[in-house]
């Protein structure tokens, strides 16, 4: 089998794309990269005819290959066209949820030194949690939150006259995922205000017409607890290594 690898516009992929995505019943992590340009797309044939892509981040951690799709009957050759795209994409490192499957077995197959770079959470329990002392509300056009990138919050948590905590969700993973996130004040902590936050996020969330989603690194014990206090459980990890060059060699 001879196998190729070349770099493409988005479009070349874009079909591909859904095929891979609709095979992962999950939020996908690197989702948006490729879409918005910064993940650099590949082709992948055999004997001339389409058999999967790739994508390798390249603005933030470049090199890193997030993102790999083979079609079901070329699946046999997946290792092989893996180890091409490596070569043909100079990728350093390889990035792989544990809930995908093909692309855990590659990082298994062609990486070292593998590390947890973040807990990835779904929603699996229904939460009635109380507001300690506090209510949510949406956030008002230049009102500040608690952190200093929280100008003009999503919704807030109003305690005493004051902003205590901000979130909102993102919106550019995969449908119908959503990514929730939030900030509580550093003298508000250990209070319930982040888990009620994160409870009635996850309401609008469905009310928006989305699944709540969160992501956490995996040394931040307290949003951990936060999160699965709100009925967001851990359902998987991101995996990260470097390319074993022996490995991705074959040898």
């Amino acid at each position: 089998m001879r196998i190729e690898v070349r770099p493409v516009s988005y479009a070349a992929v874009e079909d591909l794309r859904d095929l891979y995505r609709g095979g992962l019943p999950c939020q996908i992590r690197y989702d948006s990269m490729l879409r918005r340009g910064l993940a650099d797309p590949y082709l992948i044939s055999a004997d001339g005819r389409v058999a999967g892509y790739g994508g390798v981040l390249n603005r933030y951690d470049p090199g890193r290959l997030c993102e790999f799709y083979v079609v079901p009957h070329h699946r046999g050759h997946a290792l092989p066209m893996f180890r091409a795209l490596l070569a043909g994409s100079r990728a350093t490192e390889i990035a792989a949820q544990t809930n995908d499957p093909l692309m855990l077995l590659m990082l298994y197959d062609c990486g070292r030194d593998i590390r947890t770079e973040s807990i990835l959470f779904e929603d699996a329990l229904p939460s009635a949690l109380p507001c300690p002392g506090g209510r949510f509300r949406r956030g008002e056009p230049g009102e500040r939150g608690p952190g200093a990138e929280d100008e003009d919050p999503r919704w807030v948590i109003e305690a005493g006259g004051a902003v205590v905590a901000t979130g909102g969700f993102l919106t550019h993973y995969n449908p119908p995922y959503a990514d929730i996130y939030m900030t509580v004040g550093e003298a508000e902590r250990r209070r319930g205000f982040g888990s009620y936050l994160v409870q009635e996020l996850k309401r609008v969330c469905y009310e928006a017409g989305r699944r709540p989603a969160a992501r956490c690194n995996p040394a931040n014990i307290g949003s951990r607890r936060t999160l699965e206090k709100a009925g967001l459980l851990p359902c998987a990890r991101v995996l990260v290594g470097a390319v074993d060059p022996d490995a991705a060699a074959g040898a």
